[in-house]
């Protein structure tokens, strides 16, 4: 005997007594909410609101599909709800390009973008009644953040690739001599954004560097550090780039 997709869902039903349509909204609203906490809590700008209105509405609209045009035309109507599940596959995308952010060499926001997507497949899955696959995939994002992720920062590299915050007094000729320090460490070196500010030093800069090509990370950060005129260098974790 085969197991129907909708089995656990029509027990849910059964047992409250609540509309299968209703069912299916709130789970996607409760799966998305923890999905979107994860994101909160790592502070990113697409939270908690973004995931939930994200699932909610993809979730909608495939009910929409399956049953709100199911007697609209009669007897001879034949609803595909596939073709509204398509139609959400491409249009998330738009939502998920509103939270990429690239500046020069850094990119920004592709996991948040990746979540979003994420609510969106969870609430069509709570729509077509698979509420376990729905909240396997939930909990298969949890595993690959807080438990895959972090061992991947431990697995050796080819080059190492390491962004730093350098902040250092202007007159100094501080910019060539990071480079030159960089190059013969074995790093490529790109400069993504640079402030400028005053103090009681004078002029004070800021300068958003990545070095990517070499072998020690923190041999680098030391020998930036000595570099004439550099009064604080601060590396940037890669968690921050997600």
């Amino acid at each position: 005997m085969h197991h129907h997709p909708g089995t656990t869902l029509d027990a849910l039903v059964s047992t409250t007594g609540i509309g299968p349509q209703t069912v299916s909204l709130c789970a996607a609203f409760v799966l998305c909410l923890l999905l979107g906490l994860e994101r909160h809590l790592h502070l990113k700008d697409a939270g908690i609101k973004t995931h939930v209105l994200v699932g909610l509405g993809a979730c909608l609209f495939t009910l929409v599909s399956a049953y709100g045009f199911s007697t609209a035309g009669g007897a001879d109507a034949h609803p595909d709800p596939s073709r509204i599940a398509a139609q959400i596959v491409s249009g998330i995308g738009f939502i998920g390009a509103g939270v990429i952010f690239v500046n020069n060499d850094t990119v920004r926001g592709l996991t948040t973008a990746a979540t979003v997507w994420l609510s969106a497949a969870i609430g069509v899955a709570c729509a077509a009644r698979m509420l376990p696959a729905a909240a396997l995939a939930l909990g298969l994002h949890y595993l690959l953040v807080f438990a895959v992720a972090p061992l991947t920062a431990h697995l050796p590299q080819q080059g190492v690739h390491q962004a730093v915050e350098v902040t250092y007094e202007v007159g100094h000729a501080v910019m060539p001599a990071l480079v030159s320090t960089a190059t013969s460490l074995g790093y490529a070196t790109s400069i993504s954004s640079t402030s400028s500010q005053r103090s009681d030093r004078g002029r004070v800069m800021s300068a958003r560097m990545s070095f990517q090509g070499g072998k020690d990370a923190e041999a680098l950060v030391r020998a930036l550090a000595e570099v004439e005129g550099v009064i604080s260098v601060d590396a940037v974790h890669a968690s921050g780039l997600d």
